[in-house]
């Protein structure tokens, strides 16, 4: 059976290591609504290390039961975590560097650990048609926001291919790492309008950046884990490798 086909199966507590974190998102976001920024920026920098942490409780212990190592899938994940920290904390912790072009950056090298390990560790089947909305996502923002980019124009093209990856390889894996890529998606649309058009932009724009951002940070990492971790996918895997005519040997 194919391993999308089978429902994983974990304990029930493997999700617990989540709970500060939406704690954490709810409470940051509320303020964001609410136009609290005394809570809303000391909270923001705790969110991508709370994800870490339910990163960490949720693939603990999973190699041994799964039979595969979570080395390199753990690494990678906890790297995006890391470098969309340091996007979220741009201003706070490289206070000597302009601000736009670190997010960029950290972002940009966030996403290619998430295209990386999708690619080579999480995606089971292809590219679906509906895909194909994603190049022509980054052409419609091209288009509408090139007048206010000035000279970082190339640096948010760039940096629009890699969140395209990451949703367009999302869409490779299962629901809930396919919805997280397109919420990480909407999110930077949303703040990519605050930032270059902002006249265009209503103040609770701002809860919706980070009301999607956390939701699809927190999918893309539960369902990472769940494909991980979970022990009917290996076998998923095992059983459709297996069930596949063997290739006649060339005469």
């Amino acid at each position: 059976m194919p391993a999308h086909d089978r429902t994983p199966s974990l304990p029930r507590r493997w999700w617990w290591g989540f709970v500060p974190f939406i704690a954490l998102s709810v409470i940051h976001v509320g303020a964001r609504f609410a136009g609290a920024a005394d809570i809303a920026d000391p909270t923001k920098l705790t969110l991508m290390p709370l994800l870490a942490v339910a990163a960490v409780w949720a693939f603990r212990g999973a190699g041994p039961r799964t039979g595969r190592s979570l080395a390199v899938p753990a690494v990678l994940l906890l790297a995006a975590l890391l470098f969309s920290w340091f996007g979220d904390g741009a201003a706070t912790l490289f206070p000597f560097a302009p601000e736009l072009p670190v997010m960029l950056a950290s972002f940009g090298i966030a996403h290619i650990c998430y295209i990386w390990l999708m690619t080579r560790h999480i995606a089971d089947r292809p590219f679906p048609r509906w895909a194909l909305v994603f190049p022509l996502w980054w052409i419609a923002m091209l288009v509408a926001l090139w007048p206010a980019l000035g000279s970082l124009a190339p640096a948010v093209a760039a940096y629009g291919i890699v969140l395209a990856g990451t949703a367009a390889t999302a869409a490779r894996c299962g629901k809930a790492v396919a919805s997280g890529g397109l919420l990480f998606l909407a999110s930077d649309t949303i703040l990519s309008f605050r930032i270059f058009m902002p006249e265009a932009m209503p103040d609770w724009t701002s809860g919706m950046v980070m009301l999607t951002y956390c939701a699809g940070q927190g999918l893309l990492v539960a369902g990472i884990a769940l494909h991980r971790t979970s022990p009917r996918t290996a076998e998923g895997k095992q059983a459709g490798l297996a069930a596949r005519p063997a290739r006649p040997l060339a005469s």
